[in-house]
């Protein structure tokens, strides 16, 4: 049974890596990233919705008043990661994209270990971690020099910083929703009911950000009628993001959070340098080459030696 959760884990982390490429189709159907986003993030909670209801685990909700505050805020942190996603991988590759998600998850889980926040359980900074942040730094390195010596030169220093500051700061806001969402299934002890609190919260999050935005001009308006074009697939992003955490709170408590998060991450990669070769989900097909796969294998090797230090 025990490899049925490890390998449930591995599967889970490669749907993060889908979910984003195929949102992709939806951002353009829609016209607008954060249109997209909220689309996806209502089919999510639609779909726990559903989980939640068969599984009786709506009545958990009556527990919502004895959270403490921020253990409300978890689902804030996805429509970061999905607004950005659907923003880089079109100019990063998925490779490289999510080179750059697992990067700020890693830095980000050291911080709220070491510093013992938001409930996790505190570990001391040993030479595990320092290695593995270490293989990380120069795997990631290497996926970014790769992808970007095949950009055009009218690409800005400026548009690439930023390109990579984004990905970083959505892949750190991943485990510290995680850290979150623990707490707050600790106090409603019900993973569904956590799960879709969460995509609860995302999608009012994010469908005020589109408000405001389409409001000051800064976005165009959600072109909702030409979701009938999306390609059947273009739906699974939001199944994806519910199976990932409806998966994720399942298996961490047979093969704890650290192997988890190690194989999760692990998929991530996996997966996405396969869509970047062969070009799927109608993604430009970016080979991956010897030099990438080096980059791949560090920061795998990386990621193992911080989450099991």
């Amino acid at each position: 049974m025990t490899l049925v959760y490890l390998a449930a884990a591995l599967a889970v982390g490669g749907l993060l890596a889908l979910q984003a490429s195929v949102n992709l189709q939806l951002g353009k159907a829609v016209g607008t990233p954060y249109g997209a986003a909220a689309v996806q993030l209502a089919v999510s909670a639609a779909v726990l919705a559903v989980v939640a209801a068969v599984a009786g685990g709506m009545g958990a909700f009556g527990s919502l008043g004895d959270a403490r505050w921020w253990m409300l805020l978890g689902g804030i942190a996805s429509p970061i990661y999905i607004t950005s996603a659907i923003v880089l991988f079109p100019r990063l590759g998925a490779l490289a994209s999510v080179g750059l998600f697992v990067t700020g998850q890693m830095f980000a889980s050291i911080a709220l270990d070491v510093g013992g926040l938001l409930g996790v359980e505190q570990r001391p900074l040993g030479p595990g971690m320092l290695l593995g942040g270490a293989a990380v730094l120069a795997g990631i390195g290497v996926v970014i020099r790769s992808q970007l010596a095949g950009e055009p030169t009218r690409t800005t220093m400026s548009a690439r910083i930023g390109w990579i500051g984004l990905g970083l700061a959505a892949g750190a806001v991943l485990p510290v929703q995680g850290a979150v969402n623990a707490a707050l299934r600790h106090e409603l002890d019900d993973p569904f009911a956590t799960g879709l609190w969460s995509f609860l919260v995302a999608t009012a999050a994010i469908a005020i950000a589109v408000i405001v935005l389409v409001a000051t001009h800064r976005t165009p308006r959600p072109q909702i009628a030409a979701l009938a074009q999306v390609p059947w697939w273009g739906w699974l992003g939001g199944v994806a993001a519910a199976t990932y955490v409806t998966v994720t709170f399942s298996v961490i408590p047979h093969i704890g959070a650290a192997t988890t998060i190690a194989l999760t991450v692990t998929g991530q990669q996996l997966i996405s340098a396969a869509i970047d070769h062969h070009g799927w989900f109608r993604l430009p097909a970016k080979p991956v080459t010897t030099v990438r796969l080096g980059g791949l294998a560090a920061l795998i090797v990386g990621c193992a030696l911080v989450q099991l230090a």
